[in-house]
This record gives structure tokens, sequence and C-alpha cells, in this order.
């Protein structure tokens, strides 16, 4: 009969991959070095395959079958997790860890309060998360690293599920005294004209250019950034106009300036925000139990808002649980 790999030595893989050397894995997982070494040997044995080149001045690097093998190695080890959880749960409430990943410009305006509240749903659960952008987040998703995102529904890749939860729309963002604040909304054909301060994070440039160029505008871009704060304070210099999705609850950047938001008066394609998951994979119970909150509280939230002020801004204000009381988390799949 062959040898069948253990836990043991997924976790040694799995931790000299991350942490890159023998030495640092050893003290990470307070054994030998020569434990984590034979341990990996012996995994690469029964499996047939190098999965690490070691290199004295360079560290390990993992090989091509190494690569393929982490995410699935990742996998094994948060499922043996979970089973031992879910054992020690067993006529108990959902506890343990979750990591989840957020979209940059959402996670000001959307993690504080999804963190807060899902502590009412499930105090026992340790929320955990990493931000980036659309491109990293995907990554994260496919390294194991978190097991959902929160995210825009644009550009997914291939081998991520996406779950949309609300829909947003763009606003337009002038400065003081411009030239067409003086307007409830406005009207894409009239920033033609006018110099603009682009949000360059994915997937900000391509869907703001879309939507200009859906009402026949090139946009005259003066400056790119990265930084959400940064466009505001430009805009607020009087340097361009600005689109945005997120509405921060004071109309004034960094420096104090004013500035104005305007709704758009044409019909824009809207943006989706939702959760997104590694295709194929179960989601732990406590990554369904959140997926729920999401779903019930997020969602519904967005939803109260859009109908109590259909202008109203992307932020989405969850509704508070009073402390002590637990709500119904679900336990549904992900979808």
């Amino acid at each position: 009969m062959a040898e069948r790999m253990s836990l043991r030595q997924l976790d040694y893989f799995v931790t000299a991959a991350e942490v890159g050397t023998m030495t640092a894995a050893a003290q990470l997982l307070y054994v030998s070095q020569s434990a984590v070494s034979a341990g990996i040997g012996e995994l690469e044995h029964q499996l047939g395959v190098q999965l690490l080149v070691r290199a004295k001045a360079k560290g390990l690097t993992l090989t091509p079958a190494g690569r393929l093998f982490l995410p699935e190695a990742r996998a094994l080890l948060a499922r043996s997790e979970e089973l031992r959880l879910g054992m020690r749960e067993a006529g108990r409430g959902l506890a343990g860890r979750l990591t989840i990943g957020c979209f940059s410009t959402l996670a000001p305006f959307l993690l504080p309060c999804v963190l807060e509240e899902f502590r009412t749903v499930c105090p026992d659960v340790t929320l955990d998360f990493v931000e980036g952008s659309l491109d990293e987040l995907q990554d994260l998703l496919r390294e194991g690293t978190c097991e959902l995102a929160l995210l825009y529904g644009a550009d997914i890749q291939a081998g991520i599920d996406f779950d949309a939860l609300y829909s947003v729309v763009p606003h337009v963002l002038l400065p003081q005294g411009h030239a067409l604040a003086g307007a409830e909304a406005v009207r894409l054909a009239e920033l033609a004209e006018h110099d603009m301060i682009m949000l360059d994070v994915p997937p900000s440039l391509r869907y703001f250019t879309e939507v200009l160029a859906a009402a026949g505008v090139s946009p005259r871009i003066r400056y790119s950034t990265e930084s959400f704060e940064t466009v505001r304070s430009l805009v607020a210099r009087g340097a361009g106009y600005s689109l945005l999705i997120q509405r921060p609850a004071l109309a004034v950047s960094y420096e104090g300036l004013g500035l104005q938001l305007r709704r758009i008066a044409d019909d824009v394609v809207p943006l989706p925000v939702g959760l997104a998951r590694l295709s194929g994979t179960r989601p732990t119970r406590r990554a369904a139990a959140f997926a729920a909150f999401c779903r019930e509280r997020v969602a519904g939230a967005a939803d109260a808002t859009r109908r109590a002020s259909p202008a109203a801004g992307a932020a989405v204000p969850l509704p508070r649980q009073r402390r002590g009381h637990r709500a119904a988390a679900g336990t549904g799949t992900v979808s």
C-alpha cells in the first residue's frame, strides 16, 4: 500500500513555502529544521515530484509543481481545521477564524460596519481581512489566503464565482463654484470640455471611460491617481471634475475645501458589488454564515437605502444589532 501524506507534512510544506526558508519554518512550527526538511522530502517522494528548490543564498523557491500543489495543500489543511472545529462546535455556535478580502476603495465604507455587525451574529468567529485590487484579491482567493472577497463585479477572472449583493452608479464630483454645480444633475455631455481627475484603480479607469463614451465623451484626463482621497483633494482645488462611486459623509477634502456631488442625469450601467470565491470549492461553515449575513444584511441595507433615497451614496449603513442579541446566521452554501 502506498504511503499516505500526512497533515504534518502538508503543514511543513505550506509554512516553508510561505516564509521562504526551512529555518524560519522550523521556528514557526517549534520543531527542528531537520524535521521540516525530512517531512517535505518525504512528501515529495510520495508525490513523485519536487516541490521546492533549495538554494543557500536565495532560500526556497517553488517549482511549477509546487505552485500547483500549494493552494491544494492549503485547502486540505483548512478542511482538516474545519473538521476539527466542527466536532468541537457540535451543539455550540460557530467558532474559529475567517479571512475575507475587500476591494481597497470599498473597504472604508463596508468593512467597519461588516466587522462590527457580523460579530453580533457570530461572536465566536474571528473575522480578519486583507485589502487589495481586483487582480490581487482574485489571486488571494486562488492562494487560499482569503476564502471570500467583497469586490466589484467587473473583470472577474475564470475560476472565480461572483454573487452580486447590490449595484451602484457613479456621481459627478465638482469643486465649489464650478460652472456645473448649480444644477441638481449633470449630463455627461456637459463634461466634455472640462478637465478630469481619473481614479486609476481597476476597474475604475475602464468603467468610467465606458460610462463617458456611452454619452459620446472622450475624457480630458489631466491627472490620474490610485488614491481616492487624492482625487477628491485635486477636485477641491479646482484641477478638474471626477466620477466616483463611494460617497464620504462629509463633502470636504483633507484640506477642508468644499466639494459638490451631483447626480448623473444620463442612464448609467450600474456596477454590481458582491462576494467572490474560488469556483468548485466547498465553503467552510464560517464562510457560509458570512455569505448568508451579507445577503441578508448588506444587500438588504443597500435596498432600503436605495428605496429611501434613489440618489443616495454608495455607503451601506447596516442597522445595528443590540449587543448580546444573536441573529440567525444561516448555513447555506455560497453560490
